[in-house]
């Protein structure tokens, strides 16, 4: 019988658990590059191989390789940063990177431009940061994201708790990654295994692709809860203490262009759980993916296929069974907001914590807006904690009334303001596309602050300059900045032209649907300024930009938990 498992799934089974031979291809000097399959392997270890695409024709004509470099990603659960760790960070970017830090949309950092000699001295300054890559990409439960500010209540601070928990729990345990990067040094932060050619919970086939947790604190959506494979919402009493946690599965935000069997998803949820339970309910959410989902098709290998496949009712029901219990029905919550609040917000215990729009994720330094220098800086004064938001922004948390004139002034002698230009740049996420990603079909990072600033002129004239709409931009439809559950989703098709998207909800509720293909910047601001216009003299009280343009027959709105994008408006 023809074995018909994807190529990706021989190469873990003959991985060696997940060594392959990256350690010898990081001794070849003659190139910047690394073998084909270990490409796939070194992803488990947090890294990316790239190639900076803008040079690609120059360099071809030269006869020379691509430029490559690599990208790394730290496991950061819960996303908090010390003082002495971001300094250490800062060091990192400047000595081995681009000299830029990158938020991502998994409330963590990316280094880019590492280049292949430099790669494993990179990954020992990062575990000198007592942090580690581990498990960032690849096959596995990647980064836990939780509600961003743990210090804002106990419950935030269970949120946390819970992401560090969950993550060291279902961490791969090969000592692989010790070997290749550390050789031999003591991390701290990871747990070596007793049994270093083992894996307990996810066998040498690991799982069949990546898999994603995030933790939300109601009603604040931060983290797009219903986006990701596996969610917990917090349920709280009448007193506000922390009751237990509602179950979500099943969503996801990748598909392909022109592939109907590809789709993004909300997730379901699937019932109820108390805090005791938490974890041992993601391990069994997760065993039950790694036994389930599809290994023949990497297109549809996540849960979120799984679950179309067989119902929510026979996985929750596998779900139990591997638990031993039932889980509870689940209980009432409500988001109102999906963005992370911005400016100086103070918390129980007095403390301030500033909440810092970073355009895009991006921490670099420029001609008058010198934004890492101003962070090195704070960081260095100390007394804070920096904890990073899955929307690629960032707070600085537990100022005390004596720093915050401080932080302020820090900020604006380096030509940072607190405040954004307008509601929607305030709510805006891109993924990284080029020049760096593979995958990207078109700009995203490099493009959406020059659109924001020609939208910001549509706003002016509706007088919408200081409304919250979320607009989201990704260089490619396997939806790294979730842009399909952006009010305003931009999704790149080829060079200069993207597929725009309308109608999700504002709390993170529903997808937007389709609205016009393969439109360049003109043709969006053109197509979304009468709407915008529209929006200020029709909106009723209280009503949001996404709900607005499906009450108006924009577009139609997505019912259940995907969407084919098949209603199109061509305007």
């Amino acid at each position: 019988m023809t074995d018909k498992r994807s190529k990706n799934e021989f190469l873990k089974e003959g991985s060696h658990y997940l060594r392959g031979t990256i350690a010898d291809g990081l001794s070849q000097v003659e190139t910047g590059a690394i073998a084909e399959d270990d490409t796939q392997l070194i992803k488990f270890h947090g890294s990316y191989m790239q190639d900076h695409r803008d040079v690609r024709g120059e360099r071809a004509k030269k006869k020379l390789e691509k430029a490559y470099s690599f990208m790394i990603r730290l496991r950061l659960p819960g996303g908090l940063v010390s003082p002495e760790q971001w300094i250490k960070l800062d060091d990192i970017a400047g000595t081995y990177a681009n000299g830029t830090l990158r938020l991502t949309t998994r409330a963590t950092f990316q280094y880019h431009g590492v280049i292949k000699s430099n790669l494993r001295r990179t990954m020992q300054a990062i575990n000198a940061a007592c942090l580690d890559t581990l498990a960032a990409c690849g096959d596995v439960n990647r980064n836990v994201m939780c509600a961003a500010n743990p210090f804002f209540s106990p419950v935030h601070a269970a949120a946390g708790d819970l992401a560090r928990r969950l993550s060291d729990h279902l961490l791969p345990r090969t000592s692989a990654y010790h070997e290749i990067w550390l050789e031999g040094e003591k991390v701290e932060d990871v747990s070596r295994p007793a049994e270093p050619d083992t894996e307990p919970l996810y066998g040498q086939h690991y799982l069949p692709r990546k898999f994603k947790i995030v933790i939300a604190v109601p009603p604040v959506n931060d983290g797009d809860v219903f986006a990701h494979d596996l969610g917990f919402i917090a349920i709280t009493d009448a007193k506000g203490a922390l009751v237990g946690w509602n179950v979500s599965v099943g969503g996801g935000m990748g598909m392909t262009h022109g592939d109907t069997a590809t789709f993004p998803r909300t997730a379901d949820v699937m019932g109820f759980c108390t805090p005791e339970e938490a974890v041992d309910v993601a391990e069994k959410v997760m065993l039950v993916q790694r036994d389930w989902g599809n290994r023949e098709n990497r297109a549809n290998a996540r849960l979120k296929y799984t679950i179309e496949r067989v119902g929510i009712d026979a996985y929750r029901a596998e779900v139990e069974k591997r638990l031993g219990y039932k889980l509870g029905e689940a209980r009432p919550f409500k988001f109102t907001s999906m963005g992370d609040p911005i400016g100086w917000h103070q918390g129980p215990d007095k403390k301030w914590h500033l909440g810092l729009f970073i355009e895009n994720g991006r921490i670099a330094d420029k001609p008058d807006h010198h934004l890492r220098t101003a962070l090195r800086e704070l960081a260095a004064a100390g007394g804070i904690t920096f904890a990073v938001t899955g929307n690629q922004n960032l707070i600085i948390c537990n100022v005390g009334a004596k720093q915050k004139g401080k932080v302020e002034a820090t900020l604006k002698k380096h030509g940072i303001a607190i405040a954004t230009s307008s509601g929607l740049r305030r709510n805006s996420i891109s993924c990284v596309a080029l020049p760096t990603c593979g995958l990207a079909l078109a700009e995203s990072e490099r493009f959406l602050p020059e659109l924001i600033t020609a939208i910001e002129e549509s706003l002016d004239k509706a007088g919408l300059r200081n409304d919250d709409i979320v607009i989201r931009m990704t260089g490619c439809p396997n939806g790294c900045g979730r842009p399909y559950l952006a009010e305003i989703g931009l999704v790149g098709r080829s060079p200069g032209l993207y597929n725009l998207y309308l109608g999700a909800a504002f709390d993170g509720t529903r997808l937007n649907k389709l609205f016009a293909q393969d439109v360049g910047k003109a043709r969006i601001v053109e197509l979304v300024e009468p709407l915008l216009i529209r929006y200020a003299r029709e909106r009723e009280e209280g009503e949001r930009f996404g709900d607005f343009v499906i009450r108006i027959g924009a577009v139609k709105p997505t019912l259940g938990g995907n969407t084919f994008h098949s209603d199109i408006t061509l305007a």
